[in-house]
């Protein structure tokens, strides 16, 4: 009964602050301005298959599409053995599933080898981070966090199945030596290999048997309260996220409501706007971005396959897709945490714009769209880059000397170039 009683307040330790965290989260994302996803619930509905649950856009790289296809299969599949843990726990139980007879021994064997293989997936992971350093995980905005909390993953990972196997190995002996309590049930195809290392004394392996439970089940519950903090939050966030992808072109720029009326206005003096005005044209900081703008941002998993596609970047230009990602997310937590030391209404003088993202970034984009194509989870770091310009060009009048050019020849010759119209098809009449 004690034992139940503890695992009841781990249980609930372990759930609480995970709840509370993924509220504050929602909360941050809802700062951002409405948009309309919910047209066309079907065809989201398959992308979301697609994309987020088939991991179809992966498929671009195939050896990490392969062992980030063992890893996610092993975080869902082997935590459906969660389910067993927690009725044991609370009930004291031991294998509670184990009249399913044959189809445990089957499912047991499998999330065995699935261990193994999430065990090899990881360890592989590891070394392209840290012994190959793939360019891709390098960058300005791969400061010594986002590096350290892939590997703090990857290693909780190994060490979660680890201890998953070793569990089932001290089992297994018990099962062999007729332990009460410890009756025969499962198949053991990997941990009873792991057997010889353990001593035939019950008491020892019973000792290590629950050690190895305990650790199993309170390393998932610590893992479950570090995502919140960590950009696997997209293991969670990334079904809702390509639920609610763009069904329209990727870089279709959307007419402002507030623009549109003044036109129909001037064109129609008995027109009468629904919108009179907008607070703010573009985007300075992360609030006047959408709320699918700052869904996106929490989904981003730093992979660097939109910044290793970009081409401004290969070019040596300051811009990184992902670091437009990791800033976006970075200032909308930090106005959380400031709404939740200091309230709503606190304002502490910083910006998206020129204290995260510099104004170099945001032109240095050619909106060829290579970043959302990349994305596996259909991120758009590109929308986010077109509203912090419309702010730059409609609020401040700033932009570089040769935007301000094309503006000026579109005013003068209807077209971007310092030709006059009349002049336009003299290129036709030149003799070759």
């Amino acid at each position: 009964m004690i034992a139940q009683l503890f695992f009841l307040v781990l249980l609930i330790a372990g759930i609480y602050p995970f709840v509370k965290n993924i509220k504050k989260i929602i909360r941050n994302i809802r700062l951002g301005k409405p948009i309309n996803r919910s047209d066309n619930p079907s065809e989201r509905l398959r992308i979301m298959l697609k994309v987020a649950f088939g991991q179809s856009k992966m498929t671009a790289r195939p050896l990490p599409a392969l062992l980030h296809f063992i890893v996610y299969a092993g975080f869902i599949i082997i935590n459906i053995e969660v389910l067993e843990i927690l009725i044991d726990g609370l009930f004291g139980t031991h294998r509670i599933l184990s009249f399913l007879g044959g189809i445990y021994s089957f499912i047991i064997a499998a999330f065995e080898w699935l261990a193994l293989l999430v065990i090899i997936a990881c360890a592989v992971f590891l070394a392209r981070r840290n012994i190959a350093r793939l360019k891709r995980f390098k960058g300005i905005e791969m400061t010594s966090w986002p590096r350290s909390d892939a590997n703090y993953i990857l290693f909780f990972e190994i060490v979660l199945m680890s201890a998953f196997l070793l569990m089932n190995a001290a089992d297994f002996k018990l099962q062999i030596l007729g332990t009460t309590h410890y009756t025969q049930a499962g198949s053991f195809p990997i941990s009873n290999y792991l057997t010889s290392l353990l001593p035939q004394r019950p008491d020892f392996l019973i000792t290590t048997e629950r050690t190895f439970w305990w650790l199993h089940i309170t390393g998932i519950f610590a893992f479950l309260n570090y995502l919140p903090y960590s950009k696997h939050l997209h293991i969670v966030i990334a079904f809702p996220n390509t639920y609610y992808s763009n069904l329209e072109p990727s870089a279709k720029l959307g007419n402002m409501p507030v623009v549109t009326n003044e036109v129909k206005a001037m064109l129609d003096p008995s027109y009468t706007p629904l919108q009179l005005e907008a607070s703010r044209f573009g985007a300075k900081d992360v609030t006047d971005l959408s709320w699918k703008n700052l869904m996106d941002a929490y989904s981003c998993t730093e992979c660097g396959r939109c910044t290793s596609e970009c081409p401004a970047n290969m070019t040596g230009k300051l811009l990184s897709p992902r670091k437009i990602m990791m800033d976006t997310r970075d200032r909308i937590t930090e106005i959380g945490n400031n709404i939740d030391q200091h309230g709503k209404d606190h304002v502490d003088e910083k910006s998206l714009l020129d204290t995260y993202i510099t104004r170099e970034e945001i032109w240095a984009c050619t909106s060829c769209q290579a970043c959302i194509n990349a994305c596996p989870i259909n991120i758009d770091p590109l929308n986010i880059i077109m509203e912090l310009r419309r702010y730059a060009v409609m609020e401040e009048t700033k932009a570089p000397t040769s935007i301000n050019n094309m503006f000026s020849n579109i005013e003068n010759n209807g077209a971007p170039w310092k030709y006059s119209p009349s002049d336009r098809f003299n290129w036709a009449n030149t003799n070759h």
